[in-house]
């Protein structure tokens, strides 16, 4: 990506954090356009779960990215960057600063650090290394990849087996370790283009922003968002169909749950991937801006 001379603001943080909103207003402010980095956001099938901008929001300044995916793709870390690197060369090219917004931080790690383009590991390889973590257990196993990959071994934490395990599968299939091939992506982002914020409101505070969120979706029309989902019959494995809200709205539309009983699981699984938002932000992004609310 070519080197920009209107500065690229990134804006990360955990639902409810009112990111969308600072967003919004630094953009007017600047004379900037809005990129989206939520993974729910990108789905047109997911405007009231996602918490998506309003059509009026969008219309005060350009915004990209947002309602674009059909909820019947599963679009990928790999995709959003490509669409997001179109987005940007093309703010760019018009002279205007960006601000790239949202809760998802493999995306914002994929854009200030690249992708690693590794191979497609074979099902067999992928397979052989379950099978020998289960086989030698944790730290065996952990001692045993020391010697395939020791930066791995040493960097992932404990009780990570997914981790652990990807990285032996990809040195058994390449040759190579994995975090050679880390090291060898070049970031998407030209050092010194950008800056990052991290918006971390108190936690009390961020929860209850996490229930009024939530009763405010159910006003706004959850309930018909999601049985049109569920209307289309998608595979429960994509990830539109797993976003909070879905199952738990889903579950009253079944007769499963009252709609108090739905409501109240929806808030608690709002809050759950609210505080696994602020520690991933926290462990991979220590070096980003901290500030208290984004409201």
């Amino acid at each position: 990506m070519a080197d920009r001379a209107p500065p690229i603001h990134l804006i990360a943080g955990p639902t409810a954090s009112g990111k969308s909103a600072l967003a919004l207003r630094l953009a007017e402010t600047l004379g900037g356009e809005i990129v989206n980095a939520d993974a729910s956001q990108v789905y047109r099938d997911l405007r009231i779960l996602s918490a998506r901008p309003s059509p009026e929001e969008e219309a005060r300044v350009p915004h990209h990215l947002f309602g674009t995916v059909d909820a019947a793709e599963a679009f990928s870390t790999g995709k959003w960057l490509a669409a997001a690197t179109a987005a940007l060369d093309g703010i760019a090219a018009r002279g205007r600063p960006a601000v790239v917004v949202g809760g998802t931080g493999l995306y914002f790690k994929a854009l200030t650090e690249g992708l690693a383009d590794v191979p497609t590991v074979p099902r067999e390889v992928r397979r052989a290394a379950a099978e020998a973590f289960d086989a030698m257990g944790e730290a065996a196993f952990r001692e045993a990849l020391r010697t395939r990959d020791p930066a791995a071994a040493a960097r992932i934490s404990p009780g990570d087996r997914q981790r652990l395990t990807r990285a032996w599968e990809v040195f058994e299939a390449t040759g190579r370790a994995l975090s050679d091939w880390q090291a060898a992506s070049a970031g998407a982002l030209v050092p010194g283009s950008w800056r990052a914020v991290v918006l971390e409101p108190p936690r009390a505070e961020l929860y209850a922003r996490c229930d009024a969120r939530v009763l405010a979706m159910v006003e706004a029309g959850a309930l018909d968002e999601v049985r049109a989902l569920i209307a289309r019959k998608l595979d429960p494995a994509l990830p539109a169909m797993k976003a909070v809200g879905v199952r738990e709205l889903g579950a009253h539309l079944r007769g499963e749950l009252t709609l108090e009983a739905a409501i109240a699981a929806a808030q608690r699984e709002t809050r759950r991937y609210a505080k696994r938002q602020l520690t991933w932000l926290r462990n991979q992004t220590p070096e980003w801006e901290r500030v208290g609310a984004g409201t």
